[in-house]
């Protein structure tokens, strides 16, 4: 079950942002076929025009480590799991809700090399109330982005 571009466009009319997950397979030379890196682009409406903005992405690596959250957007959007693969084409397109949730999630871990400390953030990330996700998602997009960022990490997964 997926998004249908036409239920898309409709929201985009009424005011309701959405996200586009795009899987992007890693290169050939470095022998992981079967492993995926994601783009994470934020969509709004523009009038009749929908336009699109980069939020995150993630390395086949790093996707690996937050594969916990890539489900869990995908299935709130209505989606089965099966659709994060390596041969996904198309974009997936995620609720807003969702999105802003895998967004933080992306944004947080993004910098963080060490596993249990990305599996910290991305659980308290999950474990937040959507009120509270649109408000640090708001300010790790802002001004003071890297500085949001950063406490959320420590916040989340102190180290």
């Amino acid at each position: 079950m997926s998004a249908q571009p036409a239920t898309v466009s409709r929201l985009h009319k009424a005011g309701i942002r959405t996200f586009r997950l795009t899987v992007q397979p890693a290169p050939a030379r470095t022998g992981e076929g079967d492993r995926y890196g994601v783009r994470l682009e934020e969509e709004y409406a523009d009038g009749d025009r929908t336009l699109a903005a980069a939020v995150a992405t993630a390395t086949p690596l790093h996707t690996a480590r937050v594969l916990d959250a890539l489900v869990a957007a995908v299935r709130a959007s209505g989606h089965q799991a099966g659709v994060l693969s390596v041969s996904r084409r198309k974009p997936i397109h995620l609720d807003e809700a969702a999105g802003v949730r895998l967004a933080l999630a992306l944004l947080a871990a993004q910098p963080v090399s060490k596993p249990e400390r990305i599996r910290r953030i991305v659980a308290g990330v999950s474990a937040m109330s959507t009120e509270e996700t649109y408000y640090w998602y708001a300010k790790a997009v802002g001004p003071a982005a890297e500085r949001v960022r950063r406490a959320l990490r420590i916040f989340l997964a102190e180290e």
